[in-house]
């Protein structure tokens, strides 16, 4: 299958927070991630504070700006906090970057070096849905502990068996849904994995449309869902006006074995929705 350009993993996903540091304490104590790295005014960054957080090959970057008036605070002020952006590893980003633009992607970040005593990496970014970007990054012998600017920061959380992202959902407006895929195909070279469609996502008051975009090698996988007529708001329309845009609606993680890690993070204070008695009668039926 194509990999127009030469995508490897995903590499991080950053959440804009108000407050990192508070948000990096929950997700050591409540998920068990541990904390690898960090920045902030204590290594010379008056920019933004950001702490690296990791469980198995999950990365995520928790940052807060420092100043009011910059980019990240607007995205702050109008989203609360979310998830800015998607970070690809890719094997060259100039060449990334160049192949995406010409495929129909907007610039977010032109091609550039970030570099401190650790080396360098070369990164660049592209727009996506809603204030979502793909950062794209590249990086040959670079030693640091994650990237330019950040400094080792060894807190260790209690693992829970989480091993890797496994998917990331896009919530898009309504009739916007075959666009994005469409967007993931031309740009990225993805295919769709699977689709459902209101029959199949659907309560008697709310329903939904969903695409499963995936690369090549199934690792790296976006659905993307738009809201679907029901006798009330869709749940991807509540989404749309609490988040003011498109966005990512939830980030699924893959254990090794999901109700130990279920029973883990319920032990440390994560919240569970709870699922009703008559989903399982129903399940047969269904599957």
């Amino acid at each position: 299958m194509e990999n127009p350009l030469k995508l490897k993993r995903i590499h991080h996903v950053e959440f804009y927070v108000g407050n990192a540091k508070q948000a990096s304490f929950y997700y050591r104590n409540a998920f068990g991630f541990s904390q690898v790295a960090y920045s902030g005014l204590e290594t010379g960054n008056r920019q933004f504070t950001s702490y690296l957080l990791r469980q198995g090959k999950a990365d995520i970057l928790l940052t807060t700006p420092l100043n009011p008036n910059s980019p990240a605070s607007e995205h702050l002020r109008r989203h609360g906090d979310g998830v800015r952006d998607i970070s690809l590893h890719v094997e060259d980003a100039d060449l990334a970057f160049e192949e995406a633009v010409k495929r129909g992607a907007k610039a977010e970040e032109q091609p550039h070096d970030l570099a401190d005593e650790h080396g360098k990496i070369r990164r660049a970014a592209v727009q996506t849905y809603g204030d979502t970007i793909h950062s794209l990054i590249s990086y040959k012998d670079y030693s640091g502990p994650f990237l330019p600017g950040f400094v080792s920061s060894n807190l260790p959380g209690d693992d829970a068996g989480i091993l890797r992202i496994d998917h990331m959902v896009g919530n898009v407006e309504l009739g916007r849904m075959n666009h994005w895929a469409e967007y993931y195909s031309r740009v990225f070279g993805f295919h769709r994995f699977v689709s459902f469609d209101d029959k199949d996502i659907s309560t008697e008051y709310s329903a939904l449309m969903s695409i499963v975009m995936s690369d090549d090698s199934y690792s790296v996988k976006f659905p993307i869902n738009e809201p679907a007529a029901g006798k009330r708001k869709s749940q991807i329309d509540e989404y749309l006006e609490a988040y003011c845009g498109a966005g990512v609606q939830h980030i699924a993680l893959q254990t090794k074995d999901v109700i130990r890690t279920v029973a883990r993070l319920r032990g440390q204070g994560v919240e569970f929705l709870r699922v009703p008695d008559a989903y399982y009668d129903a399940l047969p039926s269904r599957v």
